[in-house]
């Protein structure tokens, strides 16, 4: 899953302005759980439904149904792919049916015993959807409810991880855009070729350009809280001249300073920008109108 575009746009708005932008990720995030419980609600009322003897592991037969993706059996299972794969050093198909399976049996084990220790504790689990409902016994309950913490955890990481990617690329043109920056100073490459402007999917490096020197500056975005002790580790595996972060700490500045790596700390202000500009020689103007029209402006042209 990707973050939406007028996400996207927030989360740029509230980085240039200084502003903390991880409300926009947690607000996704939780739209989007809350969305995938009704949706899988929906299926537990209808596998329920559908198991006609009462012996019958029916979430197993249709939950962790081999025709499902290797993701959804994963997930209905308390696993993830991620978890899989450093596991078994593989996430092919068949390896993810086998660890799901394997750990669902163990969860179920695990949560009949609670239940036979626990047995002065209930939990009846009750969903209705358009007059029909069902009830879910402690250890289906258990289940379920384990399915989803997997599940958010899931999507927690996710979409952390893809909003550093999705807003990399239009965090740094608008950057040159309020600085007047034509094209001819920036270039985006993936794999070593130029991409289109409005290509914010795949995995790309961004550069800074000097034309009259010949020279281009790779840049590295990192939507990072203060102290992340992998800042100065990323500039130097990347080979990163410039590096722009929402916060850093003094002895990540001490650090980039002693690479020599030209820094941005956007939560202290976008305009330093301007002062990495300078230092690598390129021809820029200081911006001094309202921002929020200008971001207005180049959201247009780049989204």
């Amino acid at each position: 899953m990707t973050l939406t575009e007028s996400v996207t746009k927030n989360i740029i708005i509230k980085l240039i302005k200084g502003e903390d932008y991880r409300i926009e990720i947690v607000t996704l995030i939780n739209a989007t759980f809350l969305q995938y419980v009704i949706d899988f609600f929906k299926r537990v009322i209808d596998a329920k439904l559908k198991s006609k003897k009462i012996d019958t592991d029916w979430y197993k037969k249709e939950f962790l149904n081999p025709k499902l993706s290797s993701n959804e059996i994963a997930i209905h299972s308390g696993l993830n792919r991620k978890t899989i794969t450093n596991m078994y050093n593989t996430a092919k198909k068949e390896i993810v049916i086998d660890a799901s399976n394997d750990h669902y049996d163990n969860l179920y084990e695990a949560i009949k015993n609670l239940v036979e220790t626990e047995h002065e504790i209930d939990i009846t689990l009750t969903i209705k959807f358009k007059g029909v409902s069902v009830d879910l016994n402690v250890s289906e309950s258990l289940i379920v409810i384990n399915t989803l913490a997997v599940k958010r955890a899931e999507l927690r990481g996710g979409l952390w991880s893809t909003a550093g990617k999705r807003v990399e690329k239009p965090l740094m043109i608008a950057l040159c855009k309020i600085f007047g920056l034509s094209n001819d100073f920036y270039k985006v490459k993936v794999l070593g070729k130029q991409i289109d402007d409005t290509d914010f999917e795949r995995e790309i490096d961004f550069y800074l350009c000097n034309p009259k020197l010949n020279k281009e500056y790779k840049c590295e975005v990192k939507l990072m809280g203060r102290g992340n002790p992998e800042s100065a580790d990323a500039v130097i595996a990347r080979g990163s001249k410039v590096f722009v972060a929402d916060k850093l700490s003094d002895l990540n500045k001490k650090q980039l300073d002693k690479l020599r790596v030209e820094w941005v700390e956007l939560h202290k202000g976008y305009k330093r920008f301007g002062t990495v500009l300078s230092n690598l020689k390129i021809p820029h103007s200081d911006f001094k109108g309202n921002i929020d029209l200008k971001l207005e402006e180049i959201f247009k042209k780049i989204f």
